[in-house]
């Protein structure tokens, strides 16, 4: 009999994560989802929380490894690289609820809120960098990434109405703000929100 790969486990596992938080992810509906026994999840991990570990793991290379991989190879401008690495990671159908529901859970678990910190780390690192290329002040280069970091994530939290304006007007009117960019001026076609 085939065993179900290990990576199957974990992609499931983040699903169930991003779904309904990391108490749902149990290794009996993991099984259940996958149309296996749990028995072959014993022969890649040692219990519930090697699988949460390996789910981290796994979403930090996704969520930032990647995203920075692919921002690099596909270059553009400093402002259209912050917009794409935003695009992917807070756009995303797959990492944005996985990262919101890290979040989550990072409020309850240190060893989480330490892995979310890194994480975070790294996303201000290459806002910094690329916003240092056209920001010389190194107070306002740290404001600006901050504020993008804070819009690309609040935005889907905050109910607020915009008035006569849709998120998106809003947001990218923000992103201009951030970036430095004339009104008017018309941003890349793949990015929807700063950072």
């Amino acid at each position: 009999m085939t065993r179900t790969p290990r990576d199957r486990w974990v992609d499931e596992g983040l699903r169930v994560l991003a779904e309904g938080g990391v108490d749902a992810v149990r290794v009996e509906v993991l099984a259940k989802r996958l149309g296996v026994t749990k028995g072959g999840f014993y022969g890649h991990f040692a219990d519930r929380g090697a699988l949460l570990e390996a789910m981290l793991d796994a979403w930090e290379h996704e969520s930032v490894d990647e995203v920075l991989d692919r921002v690099e190879h596909e270059g553009g401008d400093p402002r259209t690289k912050i917009r794409r690495a935003g695009a992917l990671t807070f756009s995303d159908d797959r990492l944005l609820p996985i990262d919101l529901a890290v979040r989550d859970w990072a409020r309850r678990d240190e060893v989480v809120a330490a892995r979310l910190r890194r994480v975070d780390g790294r996303r201000m690192g290459l806002l910094r960098e690329v916003i240092g290329t056209f920001c010389a002040d190194p107070d306002e280069v740290e404001a600006r990434s901050l504020l993008a970091f804070c819009a690309a994530i609040g935005q889907h939290f905050l109910a607020a109405d915009h008035g006569d304006r849709t998120r998106a007007q809003v947001l990218a009117r923000a992103t201009d703000l951030l970036l430095d960019r004339p009104a008017g001026t018309t941003p890349p076609h793949d990015a929807p929100g700063p950072a």
